[in-house]
């Protein structure tokens, strides 16, 4: 079977997978967060060598400040059992997204997980945290023409010249893209990386999404037939 190189999920479904158990909200984020785990390892391996996870997006501080607040918690919590997971499966941790919304707190655990699994040679794992694509994208078109004023590039722009400049420099893009919880849109997740990925939707909620469904979404992937612009 053809295994992607590089799977990107959209975690979805925590809140609604807990309330169909007549548990809180939170509680469902915080089973979520732990699926993380189970699924980085299964993904590694099956020979998937990156993983890349939507877990804050840009739009997800307009929900209530209570349910912030849990994630934010959550966050903190996960950072540090993220450094030990690293260590302990040799993989290489990396956050994209604006950082600098954050608390200083969480900066710093960033940055210390980052600088900890950095020449971890396993898995490649992106987690997505204060992300939205279309901020990505703008945040890189302003750096680049911040550059050709002080001479520091050249222009024209070009797609090579954004690749470089977005929070996935240097992550080859993602082959299959999974969304849980049977939602079909992209939710400003990747939408540059995503132009030539293969996108498979379950109605499975992320808390219950195994190895198994893991396994069916690879099998869905490798029946496709792969092009690329004008190749067919």
């Amino acid at each position: 079977m053809s295994i992607p190189n590089h799977v990107a999920i959209i975690l979805d479904g925590n809140g609604r997978w807990a309330k169909a158990k007549g548990m809180p909200r939170n509680y469902g984020h915080v089973q979520g967060a732990k699926n993380v785990e189970v699924i980085c390892e299964e993904a590694y391996k099956m020979g998937i060598n990156y993983l890349t996870v939507y877990a804050f997006s840009t739009e997800n501080w307009s929900r209530p400040d209570d349910e912030v607040d849990q994630l934010m918690k959550l966050l903190r919590n996960y950072m540090k059992t993220c450094q030990k997971t690293a260590a302990k499966n040799n993989m290489c941790v990396r956050v994209i997204g604006d950082k600098t919304r954050l608390a200083d707190d969480i900066q710093e655990a960033i940055a210390a997980l980052e600088e900890a699994s950095k020449d971890n040679t396993g898995l490649h794992f992106q987690v997505a945290i204060n992300y939205g694509s279309r901020d990505e994208i703008v945040r890189a078109v302003n750096h680049i023409t911040e550059d050709i004023s002080k001479g520091l590039i050249k222009g024209p722009v070009t797609a090579q010249l954004l690749d470089e400049y977005l929070d996935t420099k240097g992550i080859p893009e993602p082959d299959l893209l999974i969304r849980t919880s049977g939602e079909q849109r992209l939710s400003n997740f990747l939408l540059w990386q995503l132009a030539y990925s293969e996108f498979y939707f379950t109605d499975v909620h992320w808390p219950d999404f195994s190895k198994e469904e893991l396994e069916k979404a690879c099998e869905a992937y490798a029946k496709r037939d792969r092009r690329f612009g004008n190749h067919s």
